[in-house]
């Protein structure tokens, strides 16, 4: 199966079931091991498709080359070190696309900055780098763990694209074709084993520019698209709008004194989570179990209009009921779709502080705009971030992967996180430091 193969079987099958639309910008990561050339593919992205300015590329220049590095490591450390440390985004333009790159960490003890960037990404962009393969006496090629962890991770986080971009292979003059079939026979061995549906496996030049903007057709007995021009053509995951209604309220705005009696109430402002609302729905509140119709639906040039999952919304309620900020504002329960509110959750946790995980420690929990107390119940299992194989575990170390039990203070409404992104997503914060102490992802 060759790399054009894998772009239309994956075209068709997104694509007819209308899940997924290619005309909104696309947020993509770069990942992979260190001094895989992440950074440098960002910066030669940049510069080949001329979205960097004649002084900013004279900044990173030394004797008329240009670090493309540099573009993206902003820190000191990271200038310093050689390597990427925090994520960095940039952004660019084509003629037919908009796109925010991430360039993530490849060190272990930075995964946390990995599943920052991957779980909102609508794309992954796998860097393996050709020279540091093993190759075993058969001719077989023996992947680098990091590639393994961050395939196996952006596909855990529901990454919908996931492609491999073989680097450095100019630097294997004559061998450079025989080894990109090598490395693509075990990238696709390796995919099948993991469940991984990889979209395509493109050879580039970071350095040189080889398939990275412009298709250099054959090199490495490649005749697929360039980089860029396959990324103008993924798709993004579409809003939510299959999933009922769901509204975390961000901000209260009321006109007081005004006339108008649609204005003298509340204005609910937020980004709408899940579903559509339209007026006349019946709708609850959480926590306080309220229910009322809704009056109005304000888009955001305040313009009464429907509005759906991915959108900023102002909502007029028919009555006066008891909402703040941080509650949320879902389909009734009377409606024919409705959430299952729950004080008992499972979760995949990405653990991100430098204490271990451990039962019985009480955390705040942050859904939406909401914030609760979460209890750690119980350790169900440590995940062998290689293999993603699950063990036995009384704490979760780390930058480590694992599974959990949480009770909370108070229920919440919640969908797994392989059903919703925005729903099935909480992170915890240490109560005394305030610290991120880890990402959920519920089950």
């Amino acid at each position: 199966m060759n790399a054009t193969t894998l772009i239309a079987g994956y075209d068709h099958s997104t694509r007819a079931s209308g899940q997924f639309d290619t005309h909104s910008a696309l947020k993509f990561i770069t990942c992979g091991s260190v001094d895989d050339g992440k950074s440098t593919l960002i910066g030669r992205l940049l510069v080949d498709s001329r979205s960097v300015l004649q002084d900013q590329l004279a900044n990173v220049s030394k004797s008329g080359e240009a670090d493309l590095a540099q573009f993206t490591d902003g820190l000191s450390a990271e200038r310093e070190q050689g390597i990427t440390i925090d994520v960095a985004y940039r952004y660019f333009a084509t003629p037919t696309r908009k796109f925010i790159i991430g360039d993530a960490p490849g060190h272990v003890q930075y995964t946390r900055n990995m599943v920052t960037a991957a779980s909102s990404a609508h794309a992954a962009v796998v860097l393996v780098d050709a020279t540091k393969l093993k190759w075993e006496v058969d001719g077989l090629v023996e992947l680098l763990p990091q590639t393994r962890r961050h395939s196996l991770l952006v596909n855990l986080l529901r990454v919908p694209s996931i492609v491999f971009a073989v680097n450095k292979l100019d630097a294997l003059g004559d061998n450079a074709t025989a080894a990109f079939d090598k490395i693509r026979e075990a990238l696709l061995a390796f995919a099948e084993h993991a469940d991984i549906a990889v979209t395509a496996i493109i050879p580039v030049s970071a350095l040189k520019g080889d398939n990275v903007v412009t298709a250099s057709d054959g090199w490495c007995g490649y005749h697929g698209p360039s980089l860029l021009t396959l990324l103008e053509q993924l798709p993004v995951t579409a809003a939510e709008t299959n999933v009922p209604f769901a509204f975390p309220v961000q901000w209260v705005e009321k006109f007081p004194g005004s006339s108008d009696t649609s204005q003298s109430r509340r204005i609910f402002w937020g980004r709408v989570a899940t579903g559509t609302v339209q007026p006349g729905d019946t709708v609850s509140i959480l926590p306080s179990g309220q229910t009322a119709k809704v009056a109005q639906v304000l888009n955001h040039a305040r313009v009464a209009k429907n509005v759906g999952a991915g959108h900023g919304a102002g909502l007029v309620l028919d009555r006066e009921v008891d909402v703040s900020r941080g509650d949320w504002i879902l389909a009734s329960n009377d409606a024919p779709s409705h959430f299952e509110t729950t004080r008992e959750i499972q979760a995949t946790v990405a653990w991100m502080d430098d204490e271990p995980l451990v039962s019985g420690r009480v955390y705040w929990a942050l859904h939406g705009h909401r914030w609760i107390k979460a209890k750690v119940k119980r350790i169900l299992h440590s995940l062998d971030i290689n293999t993603l194989a699950e063990h036995d575990a009384t704490q979760i170390e780390p930058n480590a992967i694992g599974h959990i039990e949480l009770a909370l203070q108070e229920p919440i409404a919640a969908l797994p996180y392989a059903q919703s992104r925005v729903l099935g997503a909480l992170i915890l914060v240490d109560t005394a430091s305030h610290k991120t102490s880890g990402a959920l992802l519920l089950r």
